[in-house]
Protein backbone atom coordinates (compact mmCIF):
# COMPACT_ATOMS: atom_id res chain seq x y z
CA UNK A 1 0.00 0.00 0.00
CA UNK A 2 0.89 3.56 -0.65
CA UNK A 3 -0.48 6.91 -0.02
CA UNK A 4 0.66 10.52 0.95
CA UNK A 5 1.55 11.22 4.49
CA UNK A 6 1.65 14.52 6.29
CA UNK A 7 3.37 15.04 9.96
CA UNK A 8 4.49 17.87 12.66
CA UNK A 9 7.64 18.65 11.96
CA UNK A 10 10.22 20.66 14.59
CA UNK A 11 11.44 23.45 12.23
CA UNK A 12 13.54 25.17 14.93
CA UNK A 13 12.81 27.01 18.83
CA UNK A 14 9.75 28.11 19.03
CA UNK A 15 8.45 26.51 15.40
CA UNK A 16 6.44 23.86 14.27
CA UNK A 17 4.84 22.93 11.15
CA UNK A 18 2.67 20.27 9.19
CA UNK A 19 4.06 19.21 6.53
CA UNK A 20 4.55 16.41 3.30
CA UNK A 21 6.61 13.58 4.58
CA UNK A 22 7.31 10.37 2.87
CA UNK A 23 4.87 7.61 3.18
CA UNK A 24 6.69 5.13 5.83
CA UNK A 25 8.09 1.99 4.13
CA UNK A 26 8.63 -1.64 5.67
CA UNK A 27 12.63 -0.70 6.14
CA UNK A 28 15.40 -0.14 8.47
CA UNK A 29 17.65 2.24 6.45
CA UNK A 30 18.83 -0.02 3.47
CA UNK A 31 17.49 -3.60 5.05
CA UNK A 32 13.92 -4.53 5.19
CA UNK A 33 11.80 -4.53 8.18
CA UNK A 34 10.74 -7.75 8.23
CA UNK A 35 9.12 -7.67 11.87
CA UNK A 36 7.54 -4.26 11.68
CA UNK A 37 4.03 -2.98 10.59
CA UNK A 38 2.98 0.36 9.05
CA UNK A 39 0.01 2.28 11.20
CA UNK A 40 -2.53 4.42 10.03
CA UNK A 41 -2.54 6.69 13.30
CA UNK A 42 -6.10 6.99 14.64
CA UNK A 43 -4.73 9.01 17.81
CA UNK A 44 -1.02 10.89 18.60
CA UNK A 45 -0.57 13.12 21.71
CA UNK A 46 1.31 16.34 22.08
CA UNK A 47 3.58 15.38 25.11
CA UNK A 48 5.36 17.70 27.34
CA UNK A 49 8.39 16.70 26.54
CA UNK A 50 8.17 17.51 23.05
CA UNK A 51 8.15 20.58 23.95
CA UNK A 52 11.60 20.69 25.60
CA UNK A 53 12.50 20.84 21.98
CA UNK A 54 10.35 23.09 20.88
CA UNK A 55 11.77 25.51 22.91
CA UNK A 56 15.18 24.83 21.94
CA UNK A 57 15.94 23.30 25.31
CA UNK A 58 17.29 20.47 23.60
CA UNK A 59 20.12 19.78 21.24
CA UNK A 60 16.97 18.60 18.16
CA UNK A 61 17.97 19.19 14.84
CA UNK A 62 15.79 21.70 12.47
CA UNK A 63 13.50 18.87 10.32
CA UNK A 64 12.86 15.83 13.46
CA UNK A 65 9.07 14.57 12.30
CA UNK A 66 7.78 14.76 16.08
CA UNK A 67 5.88 12.24 18.34
CA UNK A 68 6.11 9.25 20.40
CA UNK A 69 2.77 9.33 21.62
CA UNK A 70 0.88 6.75 18.86
CA UNK A 71 -2.04 4.36 18.61
CA UNK A 72 -3.47 3.50 15.38
CA UNK A 73 -5.16 0.75 12.82
CA UNK A 74 -2.20 -1.80 10.84
CA UNK A 75 -2.54 -1.30 7.34
CA UNK A 76 0.81 -3.86 6.23
CA UNK A 77 2.71 -6.30 8.02
CA UNK A 78 5.92 -7.38 7.39
CA UNK A 79 6.51 -10.93 6.33
CA UNK A 80 7.84 -12.29 10.17
CA UNK A 81 4.94 -10.79 11.81
CA UNK A 82 3.00 -13.54 13.15
CA UNK A 83 0.45 -12.47 15.63
CA UNK A 84 -0.58 -8.74 14.60
CA UNK A 85 -3.02 -8.40 11.50
CA UNK A 86 -3.93 -5.69 9.27
CA UNK A 87 -7.00 -4.37 10.78
CA UNK A 88 -6.12 -4.78 14.46
CA UNK A 89 -6.43 -1.44 16.51
CA UNK A 90 -3.17 -0.86 18.72
CA UNK A 91 -1.19 1.20 21.17
CA UNK A 92 2.35 2.02 20.98
CA UNK A 93 4.58 2.00 23.52
CA UNK A 94 6.99 5.18 23.17
CA UNK A 95 10.20 3.03 24.24
CA UNK A 96 10.98 1.66 21.04
CA UNK A 97 12.48 -2.30 22.08
CA UNK A 98 13.74 -5.37 20.18
CA UNK A 99 12.40 -7.67 23.05
CA UNK A 100 15.61 -10.14 22.57
CA UNK A 101 18.51 -8.20 24.48
CA UNK A 102 19.49 -8.83 27.90
CA UNK A 103 17.36 -5.52 28.92
CA UNK A 104 14.07 -6.42 27.20
CA UNK A 105 14.44 -9.58 28.63
CA UNK A 106 14.96 -8.03 31.85
CA UNK A 107 11.72 -6.34 31.38
CA UNK A 108 13.21 -3.13 31.13
CA UNK A 109 11.77 -1.83 27.72
CA UNK A 110 13.10 1.76 28.41
CA UNK A 111 16.52 1.19 27.49
CA UNK A 112 16.62 -1.23 25.05
CA UNK A 113 20.05 -2.16 23.87
CA UNK A 114 19.77 -2.80 20.24
CA UNK A 115 17.42 0.04 19.03
CA UNK A 116 19.58 3.14 19.46
CA UNK A 117 23.43 3.25 18.03
CA UNK A 118 23.98 6.32 20.27
CA UNK A 119 23.07 4.39 23.88
CA UNK A 120 20.17 2.05 25.94
CA UNK A 121 16.76 3.28 24.90
CA UNK A 122 14.84 4.53 21.85
CA UNK A 123 11.58 6.26 21.20
CA UNK A 124 9.59 8.04 18.47
CA UNK A 125 10.53 11.53 16.81
CA UNK A 126 12.88 12.27 19.84
CA UNK A 127 16.08 14.08 20.25
CA UNK A 128 19.24 11.04 20.55
CA UNK A 129 16.58 8.36 20.74
CA UNK A 130 17.81 6.46 17.11
CA UNK A 131 16.58 8.67 15.13
CA UNK A 132 13.08 7.01 14.35
CA UNK A 133 10.27 8.63 12.64
CA UNK A 134 8.10 9.86 15.22
CA UNK A 135 4.08 9.44 14.74
CA UNK A 136 2.22 13.15 14.77
CA UNK A 137 1.46 11.76 11.13
CA UNK A 138 -0.85 10.44 9.12
CA UNK A 139 0.89 7.19 8.65
CA UNK A 140 3.92 5.60 10.69
CA UNK A 141 6.29 2.37 10.58
CA UNK A 142 6.53 0.25 14.17
CA UNK A 143 9.50 -2.35 14.20
CA UNK A 144 9.48 -5.19 16.01
CA UNK A 145 5.59 -5.39 16.06
CA UNK A 146 4.67 -8.75 17.45
CA UNK A 147 6.58 -7.50 20.66
CA UNK A 148 5.68 -3.96 21.12
CA UNK A 149 2.55 -3.62 20.27
CA UNK A 150 -0.52 -3.90 22.63
CA UNK A 151 -3.70 -5.00 20.63
CA UNK A 152 -6.96 -3.92 21.52
CA UNK A 153 -9.59 -7.00 22.89
CA UNK A 154 -12.54 -5.48 20.65
CA UNK A 155 -11.78 -2.48 18.36
CA UNK A 156 -15.39 -1.32 18.85
CA UNK A 157 -15.51 -0.83 22.41
CA UNK A 158 -11.78 0.23 22.07
CA UNK A 159 -12.68 3.23 19.80
CA UNK A 160 -15.84 4.25 22.43
CA UNK A 161 -12.64 4.69 24.98
CA UNK A 162 -10.01 5.98 22.44
CA UNK A 163 -9.91 9.44 24.52
CA UNK A 164 -8.45 7.06 27.67
CA UNK A 165 -6.64 4.62 25.72
CA UNK A 166 -4.68 6.99 23.36
CA UNK A 167 -2.98 7.85 27.08
CA UNK A 168 -1.64 4.14 27.17
CA UNK A 169 0.95 5.18 24.86
CA UNK A 170 3.03 7.04 27.34
CA UNK A 171 1.51 9.65 30.21
CA UNK A 172 -0.81 6.72 31.89
CA UNK A 173 2.52 4.23 32.09
CA UNK A 174 4.91 7.29 33.11
CA UNK A 175 2.73 8.62 35.99
CA UNK A 176 1.63 4.92 37.15
CA UNK A 177 5.18 4.05 37.30
CA UNK A 178 5.99 7.45 38.77
CA UNK A 179 3.75 6.14 41.79
CA UNK A 180 5.13 2.72 41.82
CA UNK A 181 8.45 3.59 41.86
CA UNK A 182 7.73 5.89 44.66
CA UNK A 183 6.00 3.68 46.71
CA UNK A 184 2.93 4.48 46.63
CA UNK A 185 0.37 1.90 48.09
CA UNK A 186 -3.06 1.96 50.58
CA UNK A 187 -3.04 4.46 52.96
CA UNK A 188 0.15 6.57 51.70
CA UNK A 189 0.40 10.55 51.41
CA UNK A 190 2.10 11.64 47.97
CA UNK A 191 3.17 14.66 47.13
CA UNK A 192 3.07 15.27 43.17
CA UNK A 193 5.18 17.75 41.57
CA UNK A 194 3.50 19.29 38.46
CA UNK A 195 0.16 18.89 37.62
CA UNK A 196 1.39 18.72 33.75
CA UNK A 197 -0.34 16.31 31.68
CA UNK A 198 2.29 13.63 33.34
CA UNK A 199 1.47 15.15 36.86
CA UNK A 200 -2.25 14.73 36.44
CA UNK A 201 -1.35 10.75 35.44
CA UNK A 202 0.49 9.91 38.24
CA UNK A 203 -1.95 11.80 40.50
CA UNK A 204 -4.76 9.45 39.34
CA UNK A 205 -2.41 7.00 39.69
CA UNK A 206 -2.13 7.57 43.14
CA UNK A 207 -5.51 7.26 43.76
CA UNK A 208 -5.47 3.34 41.94
CA UNK A 209 -3.13 3.08 44.15
CA UNK A 210 -5.00 3.53 47.30
CA UNK A 211 -3.56 7.04 48.43
CA UNK A 212 -5.17 8.05 51.16
CA UNK A 213 -4.23 11.35 50.58
CA UNK A 214 -2.50 13.08 47.33
CA UNK A 215 -1.35 16.72 47.34
CA UNK A 216 -0.39 18.12 43.35
CA UNK A 217 2.26 21.40 43.49
CA UNK A 218 1.81 23.65 40.29
CA UNK A 219 2.57 27.60 39.28
CA UNK A 220 -0.86 27.30 37.39
CA UNK A 221 -4.03 27.62 38.99
CA UNK A 222 -5.95 26.44 35.84
CA UNK A 223 -3.76 23.17 36.00
CA UNK A 224 -4.09 23.30 40.01
CA UNK A 225 -8.21 23.68 39.68
CA UNK A 226 -7.96 20.31 37.33
CA UNK A 227 -5.91 18.91 39.83
CA UNK A 228 -8.70 19.37 42.52
CA UNK A 229 -11.92 18.05 40.21
CA UNK A 230 -10.94 14.66 41.01
CA UNK A 231 -10.05 15.32 44.47
CA UNK A 232 -6.55 16.13 44.80
CA UNK A 233 -5.08 18.55 47.67
CA UNK A 234 -3.37 21.16 45.53
CA UNK A 235 -0.16 24.11 46.51
CA UNK A 236 0.28 26.73 44.29
CA UNK A 237 4.19 27.35 44.15
CA UNK A 238 3.94 30.82 43.24
CA UNK A 239 3.37 31.91 46.82
CA UNK A 240 5.08 32.73 49.79
CA UNK A 241 5.61 29.89 52.33
CA UNK A 242 7.66 26.96 53.56
CA UNK A 243 6.67 23.70 51.94
CA UNK A 244 6.91 21.56 55.00
CA UNK A 245 4.34 23.91 57.04
CA UNK A 246 2.08 23.96 53.99
CA UNK A 247 2.04 20.14 53.65
CA UNK A 248 1.12 20.30 57.45
CA UNK A 249 -1.86 22.22 57.26
CA UNK A 250 -3.38 19.41 54.92
CA UNK A 251 -1.85 16.17 56.28
CA UNK A 252 -1.00 17.09 60.05
CA UNK A 253 2.67 16.13 59.33
CA UNK A 254 5.21 17.52 57.67
CA UNK A 255 6.38 14.59 55.25
CA UNK A 256 4.88 12.69 52.54
CA UNK A 257 4.89 8.83 52.33
CA UNK A 258 5.74 9.05 48.61
CA UNK A 259 6.91 11.79 45.87
CA UNK A 260 6.70 11.94 42.91
CA UNK A 261 8.55 14.63 40.46
CA UNK A 262 7.00 15.07 37.21
CA UNK A 263 8.48 18.36 36.23
CA UNK A 264 11.96 17.86 35.25
CA UNK A 265 15.06 20.05 34.25
CA UNK A 266 12.85 23.26 33.39
CA UNK A 267 11.84 23.38 37.41
CA UNK A 268 11.25 27.31 38.50
CA UNK A 269 11.69 28.29 42.05
CA UNK A 270 8.58 28.95 44.22
CA UNK A 271 7.25 32.07 45.54
CA UNK A 272 8.73 35.40 44.92
CA UNK A 273 11.19 33.72 42.56
CA UNK A 274 9.13 31.89 40.90
CA UNK A 275 9.92 33.39 37.66
CA UNK A 276 13.39 31.93 37.89
CA UNK A 277 14.74 28.49 36.72
CA UNK A 278 16.38 26.49 39.38
CA UNK A 279 16.48 22.91 37.77
CA UNK A 280 17.32 21.11 41.32
CA UNK A 281 14.99 22.70 42.65
CA UNK A 282 12.23 19.52 42.93
CA UNK A 283 14.96 17.17 43.42
CA UNK A 284 16.11 19.13 46.52
CA UNK A 285 12.18 19.33 47.62
CA UNK A 286 11.54 15.95 47.64
CA UNK A 287 14.31 15.00 49.82
CA UNK A 288 13.02 17.58 52.51
CA UNK A 289 9.38 17.08 52.28
CA UNK A 290 9.99 12.94 51.74
CA UNK A 291 9.81 10.89 55.07
CA UNK A 292 13.09 8.52 56.05
CA UNK A 293 12.70 5.88 54.63
CA UNK A 294 11.05 6.87 51.08
CA UNK A 295 11.07 6.69 47.69
CA UNK A 296 11.33 9.73 45.07
CA UNK A 297 10.34 8.77 41.69
CA UNK A 298 11.49 10.48 39.00
CA UNK A 299 9.56 10.74 35.74
CA UNK A 300 10.30 14.28 35.15
CA UNK A 301 12.96 14.22 32.16
CA UNK A 302 16.30 15.38 32.99
CA UNK A 303 18.79 16.02 30.14
CA UNK A 304 22.55 15.68 29.48
CA UNK A 305 22.88 18.22 27.44
CA UNK A 306 20.63 21.82 27.81
CA UNK A 307 21.86 24.52 25.63
CA UNK A 308 19.09 27.03 26.75
CA UNK A 309 20.32 26.21 30.64
CA UNK A 310 21.40 29.19 32.79
CA UNK A 311 24.90 28.13 33.88
CA UNK A 312 27.52 26.20 32.34
CA UNK A 313 26.94 23.43 34.76
CA UNK A 314 23.42 22.89 33.99
CA UNK A 315 24.10 22.74 30.11
CA UNK A 316 25.86 19.58 30.76
CA UNK A 317 22.80 18.22 33.13
CA UNK A 318 25.33 18.89 36.33
CA UNK A 319 22.63 20.11 39.12
CA UNK A 320 23.49 21.32 42.30
CA UNK A 321 21.77 18.70 44.57
CA UNK A 322 21.46 18.31 48.50
CA UNK A 323 22.38 14.68 47.99
CA UNK A 324 23.56 13.93 51.59
CA UNK A 325 20.11 15.12 52.61
CA UNK A 326 18.81 11.91 50.83
CA UNK A 327 21.93 9.59 51.43
CA UNK A 328 20.90 10.74 55.64
CA UNK A 329 17.47 10.09 55.15
CA UNK A 330 17.98 6.43 52.92
CA UNK A 331 16.04 7.62 50.42
CA UNK A 332 15.63 5.86 47.11
CA UNK A 333 15.67 7.74 43.50
CA UNK A 334 14.14 5.81 40.68
CA UNK A 335 14.89 7.60 37.58
CA UNK A 336 14.81 6.83 33.21
CA UNK A 337 11.91 6.11 31.31
CA UNK A 338 8.72 4.38 32.00
CA UNK A 339 8.81 0.87 30.79
CA UNK A 340 5.46 1.55 29.04
CA UNK A 341 5.11 -2.35 28.09
CA UNK A 342 5.30 -3.35 31.94
CA UNK A 343 1.73 -1.56 32.65
CA UNK A 344 -0.26 -0.97 29.36
CA UNK A 345 -2.34 -4.12 29.54
CA UNK A 346 -3.46 -3.89 33.09
CA UNK A 347 -3.86 -0.11 32.83
CA UNK A 348 -6.18 -0.97 29.27
CA UNK A 349 -7.99 -3.46 31.52
CA UNK A 350 -8.71 -0.50 33.97
CA UNK A 351 -9.66 1.51 31.74
CA UNK A 352 -12.18 -1.05 29.93
CA UNK A 353 -13.73 -1.80 33.09
CA UNK A 354 -14.46 1.79 34.04
CA UNK A 355 -11.96 1.60 36.87
CA UNK A 356 -10.03 5.01 35.81
CA UNK A 357 -11.09 7.58 33.84
CA UNK A 358 -7.96 8.94 32.74
CA UNK A 359 -8.76 11.06 30.08
CA UNK A 360 -10.96 13.13 32.20
CA UNK A 361 -8.30 13.50 35.10
CA UNK A 362 -5.80 14.77 32.59
CA UNK A 363 -8.49 16.83 30.53
CA UNK A 364 -7.82 15.25 26.67
CA UNK A 365 -8.85 17.62 24.09
CA UNK A 366 -8.58 16.51 20.32
CA UNK A 367 -7.68 18.33 17.50
CA UNK A 368 -6.84 17.64 13.91
CA UNK A 369 -3.77 17.52 12.36
CA UNK A 370 -3.43 20.91 11.19
CA UNK A 371 -4.27 22.53 14.72
CA UNK A 372 -1.14 21.15 15.84
CA UNK A 373 0.95 23.90 15.52
CA UNK A 374 -1.56 25.97 17.82
CA UNK A 375 -1.73 23.23 20.69
CA UNK A 376 1.82 23.16 20.98
CA UNK A 377 1.81 27.17 21.99
CA UNK A 378 -1.60 26.48 23.96
CA UNK A 379 0.41 23.28 25.70
CA UNK A 380 3.48 26.01 26.06
CA UNK A 381 1.12 28.89 27.68
CA UNK A 382 -0.10 26.57 30.22
CA UNK A 383 -3.57 25.27 29.31
CA UNK A 384 -5.00 22.53 31.73
CA UNK A 385 -5.47 19.98 28.61
CA UNK A 386 -3.91 17.28 26.85
CA UNK A 387 -4.10 17.68 23.46
CA UNK A 388 -4.67 14.29 20.95
CA UNK A 389 -4.14 14.76 17.25
CA UNK A 390 -6.63 13.14 15.16
CA UNK A 391 -5.10 12.87 12.12
CA UNK A 392 -8.03 11.22 10.12
CA UNK A 393 -11.33 12.29 11.69
CA UNK A 394 -11.84 9.38 12.72
CA UNK A 395 -12.78 9.85 16.68
CA UNK A 396 -16.47 11.05 16.68
CA UNK A 397 -17.00 15.18 18.10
Amino acid sequence: MSAANRGVVYKGPGQVAVEAIPYPELALGNRQCDHGVILKVVTTNICGSDQHMVRGRTTAESGLVLGHEITGCVVECGRDVEFIQPGDLVSVPFNIACGRCRNCKEGRTGICLNVNPARPGAAYGYVDMGGWVGGQTEYVMVPYADFNLLKFPDADQAMEKIRDLTLLSDIFPTGFHGCVTAGVGPGSTVYIAGAGPVGLAAAVSAQLLGAACVIVGDMIEERLAQARSFGCETLDLTQEGDMADRIEVVLGEREVDAFVDCVGFEAHACGCNHGKEAPATVLNSAMSLTRAGGQIGIPGLYVTEDPGAADEAAQQGALSMRFGLGWAKSHSFHTGQCPVMKYHRPLMQAILFGKVKIADAVNVQMITLDQAPQGYADFDGGAAKKFVIDPHGSVAA
